[in-house]
């Protein structure tokens, strides 16, 4: 009703009562935090297809109810897990390339962050990249996360190329090129030999 105002003590109480939902919120945020990083942390080491929900759990220090009220599939961890990782070190802005010429200095630069990434996440590509290979769920969150930036870096990297040093591109893009050659050389070396064999190859 119009003019209507609440009272003190009917005020206190809604105040307390917000009080209370706002710490409750808070706390399941947590706890929701608490799984995702627990998740990122086994598909890190044994990979997102060899992880159970026990093991989740264990390491979430949570009960099994607790993390399906959470994540009742397993699609809806994978989304949170790959969200909270990009988040935390997102992919290389391919578009800044952009600004560079087309050619050897622009496949320097892009793989050179790119292997920059990959060295960083190095353990978590390992498994999750391995999995993708034969178990759908990770293939789905792969592609989603990931598929886009990579068309997109091709596109950009390989702008004017003849089909053959697409080809040599696509192979420097791949995270099995870095393991071998960054491991080896560093990131700095192994972009540059790419890249000049890239241009190389132009006819």
């Amino acid at each position: 009703m119009a003019g209507m105002s609440i009272s003190a003590p009917e005020a206190g109480v809604s105040k307390r009562r917000l009080y209370r939902l706002g710490k409750r919120a808070q706390k399941q945020a947590e706890t929701r935090r608490r799984i995702v990083e627990a998740a990122v942390d086994l598909h890190s080491t044994v990979g997102p297809a060899r992880t159970s929900v026990a093991q989740i759990a264990v390491r979430a220090g949570v009960q099994r109810h607790t993390y399906y009220a959470h994540f009742p599939d397993e699609r809806s961890l994978l989304l949170a897990c790959s969200g909270f990782a990009m988040e935390r070190d997102p992919l290389p802005d391919v578009e800044q390339w952009a600004a560079l010429a087309p050619g050897a200095e622009r496949i320097r630069r892009g793989l050179e962050e790119l292997y920059a990434w990959y060295e960083r996440n190095a353990a978590m590509m390992s498994c999750v990249l391995r999995d993708a290979e034969f178990d759908g769920p990770t293939r789905e969150i792969v592609e989603l996360r990931m598929g886009a930036t990579f068309r997109r870096l091709f596109e950009l990297l390989g702008e004017g190329m003849a089909e053959r040093s697409q080809a040599l591109l696509g192979v420097a893009l791949d995270f099995g090129c870095w393991r071998v050659l960054g491991r080896t050389h560093g990131r700095t070396k192994a972009a540059a030999v790419m890249a000049d064999a890239i241009v190389g190859l132009a006819p």
